[in-house]
């Protein structure tokens, strides 16, 4: 619960300082069924989108971790192999390659003639039908003081809006994959689509040509509407032939290759602009830039983007690439700052300063 400077909060400070106590009264208030919700803390986040994050406080954040552990144990198996989001062993770059690699199979199958259905669901965590969800949940949950703890938590979020899960609680992730493995079994097991890959409410169907793509859309869109309440995404939900490539979780994918996004190229010159005057200023360290440059680099590095980072080496004076070997005996390239061209920029700012 401390892992990180981020979560070093008063709250979570105070519930370690006495934890085994706090704990334990925690677990004996859920047992007398004396528990209760805390209320959220909200807050906005701009990246990668602007969004309202309601949290929960300390204590309640500990009780959804305790049982998503449990939960995710349960469902888990029940959901297809090729959902991506918020599970163990899956993530971003595990999806991206199983696009591509679905891509590259479509296209040996069916040619020219491939088409890709791609679908993306309206403003999905803020439209979910709460009462559809607690049904799901009770159709493989049968322990009645289990499902009172998990209804507490998702009626939590009447204090919010009547539709929709809170995107910063820890259960909303697991229960969002609840709510769609709806659809992916519907289209794995009805529809036999079998090149289909979800990242969270970002669904990539690859068929064999145009007419079965319109088809396949306006299924999934019947399915989305009628049983879970909620509305395709217009301008995101299209299809379009497989050798256009797709734009998904940050990548533009082709069957041969990869490129990065632009807004992902935009955001890295951003930071990189804005880095070098705060180095100077000592109003962040080195070691923060290079965690995050070499973040980005770990993204990057999926796509074929040698020659976009050449030329952030060649526009940003302050940075370089060099080998790391890492515990694995992986040798791999890594971000690091020029610390004597810091230290000549900030000798001149000091100088300017005084003067």
């Amino acid at each position: 619960m401390l892992r990180g400077k981020s979560k070093y909060t008063k709250e979570a400070i105070e519930f370690a300082m006495d934890e085994v106590y706090n704990l334990l009264k925690l677990k004996a208030e859920i047992k007398n069924k004396t528990y209760r919700f805390s209320g959220y803390i909200n807050f906005v986040v701009t990246r990668p989108k602007v969004r309202g994050i309601n949290a929960p406080h300390c204590r309640d954040k500990v009780v959804q971790l305790a049982m998503n552990n449990v939960l995710k144990e349960i469902y888990n198996p029940k959901f297809i192999y090729d959902s991506y989001a918020c599970i163990d062993e899956k993530g971003t770059h595990r999806c991206v390659k199983r696009i591509q690699h679905f891509m590259r199979k479509a296209k040996w199958e069916y040619g020219d003639e491939a088409f890709i259905v791609k679908i993306d669901i309206k403003k999905f965590f803020y439209n979910i039908v709460r009462d559809i969800l607690k049904e799901l949940i009770a159709q493989t949950i049968k322990e009645k003081e289990t499902l009172e703890l998990i209804y507490l938590i998702i009626d939590s979020a009447d204090a919010i809006d009547v539709l929709g899960m809170p995107l910063g609680n820890t259960l909303s992730q697991l229960c969002a994959n609840i709510y769609l493995n709806v659809v992916d079994q519907y289209a794995k097991r009805n529809l036999g689509l079998k090149y289909y890959i979800r990242y969270m409410d970002d669904i990539i169907i690859i068929v064999e040509n145009k007419e079965r793509a319109k088809e396949v859309l306006e299924l999934i869109r019947a399915k989305v509407e009628k049983e879970l309440g909620l509305v395709l995404n217009e301008n995101k939900s299209k299809i379009f032939p497989l050798a256009q490539g797709a734009n998904a979780i940050g990548f533009k994918i082709y069957p041969t290759h990869m490129l990065l996004r632009n807004e992902s190229k935009k955001r890295i010159k951003q930071k990189l602009k804005k880095f070098k005057p705060l180095l100077i200023e000592e109003e962040i360290t080195i070691e923060k830039v290079e965690q995050i440059l070499n973040s980005w680099l770990g993204h990057a590095d999926l796509a074929n983007s040698y020659k976009f980072i050449q030329s952030l080496l060649e526009r940003f004076d302050y940075i370089k690439l060099v080998d790391k070997r890492f515990k694995n005996g992986k040798i791999k390239k890594v971000f690091k700052i020029k610390r004597e061209v810091i230290d000549d920029a900030r000798k001149s700012y000091i100088s300017a300063k005084a003067s």
